[in-house]
């Protein structure tokens, strides 16, 4: 008990609170739009979701979700952590609480369309789509998660020669196609890959945020009137590294710098100008921490 106790502790209250926010939005987003015109979301969600049309009605949408994805999180207990499958588990059961209380309890009709977009596939499958997509992509930036899906691929990706996000797809892609050869229609199961691709970017968005930033790294043979001029352009500091030439054999430096995009343009003009041969690359930052220590 102390040990949970601990671990609530160190969670904390804002996250937690975040985790109960992701997973109302989730259910928001899946029974408002995509259930009542039977479109389908991705991984145990959607597998929940078929299994609720083809079995009786006793059978919930809310069980398949609690049924089938807490005991993978169980099993992926001791690759995630506890604290991770403690968040993920009480993701999920607010979705699935809340997916009843749309469903069963509230006076909203969602029996047969949509209470917003109506029987408007499309609409239904990108609002379906952005909106569990915020609340998946809450749940992931909080430590959680909302798909058991999700720790299988971490535990059993690698072993099968593939990338997470590759067996996600995989997964999905079957999950699809077994949609269509139930309902012996390919036209939401199409329409659900719309829903797919819109909770995907969504969910890249929530977690690594709008705005990505961009690191560049500076070869020259000129760093200080590059360093001096950029800091004082941009007001940022900036890493310089020694290097040498493979080829030449020339003593050069690196100048690792981020800019956001609206920079990159000056800062090329700025380089070119007062070293044309320097060379730039430039690669995509998702997020950029700064750690203070304590140096008395």
């Amino acid at each position: 008990m102390k040990k949970f106790l601990r671990m609530l502790k160190n969670i904390g209250a804002f996250k937690l609170l975040m985790l109960t926010l992701a997973g109302i939005i989730n259910a928001f987003g899946i029974t408002v739009f995509l259930t009542p015109v039977k479109l389908y979301d991705s991984g145990i969600s959607g597998t929940s979701m078929l299994l609720s049309q083809i079995t009786p009605e006793a059978l919930s949408l809310s069980l398949f979700l609690i049924a089938l994805n807490i005991p993978l999180f169980l099993y992926g207990l001791k690759k995630q952590g506890g604290t991770f499958t403690f968040c993920a588990i009480y993701t999920v059961a607010i979705y699935s609480v809340t997916a009843w209380l749309i469903t069963d309890v509230l006076p909203i009709d969602v029996s047969i369309a949509s209470p917003l977009a109506g029987t408007d596939l499309l609409l239904c499958a990108l609002f379906g789509g952005v909106i569990s997509g915020i609340g998946s992509g809450l749940a992931i930036r909080f430590g959680g998660a909302m798909d058991g899906i999700e720790v299988m691929a971490v535990i059993f990706a690698k072993k099968l020669g593939l990338s997470v996000g590759s067996f996600v797809m995989v997964y999905n892609i079957v999950l699809y196609i077994i949609c269509g050869a139930v309902i012996h229609s390919w036209i939401l199961p199409l329409y659900s890959i719309v829903t797919y691709a819109a909770a995907l970017k969504t969910v890249d968005y929530i977690v690594d945020g709008l705005q990505r930033e961009k690191a560049a790294m500076i070869i020259t043979v000129k760093p200080d009137d590059i360093k001096k001029q950029l800091m004082a352009e941009f007001g940022c500091g900036m890493t310089l590294i020694s290097a040498k030439g493979g080829y030449s054999g020339t003593d050069r430096t690196v100048l690792y710098f981020v800019v956001n995009r609206f920079q990159v343009m000056k800062m090329k003009d700025i380089v070119q100008k007062l070293d044309p041969l320097a060379y730039i690359t430039l690669t995509e930052v998702a997020d950029i921490f700064s750690v203070n220590q304590d140096k008395t």
